[in-house]
């Protein structure tokens, strides 16, 4: 529906239209007239909506914090994902995954060459020498908070503490790129320049996604792109960032067993680091990481 200039806006600001959004929404279809492929209404996220995804990315947040001196030799993926569920509970919030399409846990433990949704187990006990990503994901109040972090554990080769490092510097070399009135290509490109760089590839079918209303919303976040290309970011717009990077090929394969777990496909290593992140007017807010 078309809304007139002295129509309550749609961002739920009880303001008139035309001096909240209007401006906003004119310089979106100037773009689009210009063939620039644009945001639906339905990823700008409301004043009131930010505020809780906040929330759900700070408990978010809070929750790999207090999971980081558990994360050591000789505990199993089974207690990880414990202890994530029984902090989110006492952090008021719901574990996202538990149950999602029918994923079994609370929390995806993912292990040297699985690239992501490694499914915490009883009898993988973390050795020294692996690295692991744990993508903890959150509800709370109905919003949605998502992030990942890598771990070292015990005496790790110095090719996957590269590995880690690197992943970490294309991450934030992607959070960087993140400004209004740029392109998520822009981001993509950065990410996928700098793996190169050091000889590595970027998984390409896995990406990151639009949160906080739903666990998967549009964007996809491809970590490979080209400047100027893809949908322009603008303010209120909400999503992860999350390179999976490997040592080897860039080619994955999923457990047909699980329907889950995804590794490389030369039993290479990766790494993945993710942020939660909103779209400002002056450039970009981590909400979780």
């Amino acid at each position: 529906m078309k809304l007139g200039r002295n129509d309550l806006c749609w961002c739920g600001s009880n303001k008139k239209y035309k001096s909240c959004h209007l401006t906003f929404d004119e310089k979106i279809a100037d773009f689009e007239e210009q063939g620039a492929m644009v945001p639906s209404r339905d990823m700008i996220k409301t004043p009131e909506q930010i505020e809780g995804i906040r929330k759900a990315g700070k408990i978010n947040t809070m929750i790999l914090d207090q999971l980081q001196p558990y994360v050591k030799e000789g505990v199993t993926t089974e207690e990880l994902d414990q202890l994530v569920n029984k902090f989110t509970k006492e952090l008021g919030g719901i574990a996202a995954p538990l149950g999602y399409q029918g994923y079994p846990k609370s929390v995806c433990t993912s292990i040297n060459e699985v690239v992501c949704h490694g499914i915490p187990h009883p009898k993988r006990k973390l050795v020294s020498g692996d690295i692991v990503n744990i993508d903890v994901s959150t509800i709370v109040d109905g919003y949605y908070g998502d992030s990942s972090r890598m771990y070292l554990i015990g005496e790790v080769s110095e090719e996957k503490r590269k590995l880690v490092e690197v992943t970490k510097e294309c991450l934030e070399l992607g959070v960087k790129e993140v400004k209004p009135w740029s392109f998520l290509g822009d981001v993509g490109y950065v990410i996928n320049e700098h793996a190169k760089k050091h000889g590595y590839t970027v998984v390409r079918e896995i990406g990151g996604h639009g949160v906080g209303i739903e666990f998967h919303e549009e964007p996809w976040v491809s970590h490979i792109g080209q400047r100027g290309t893809d949908i322009l970011l603008v303010p209120g717009m909400i999503f992860t960032i999350e390179p999976m990077v490997n040592m080897g090929k860039a080619d994955v394969i999923q457990d047909e067993e699980d329907g889950w777990t995804i590794y490389t496909e030369d039993g290479m290593p990766s790494a993945q680091w993710e942020y939660m992140l909103l779209v400002t007017e002056t450039g970009v807010e981590v909400l979780a990481h």
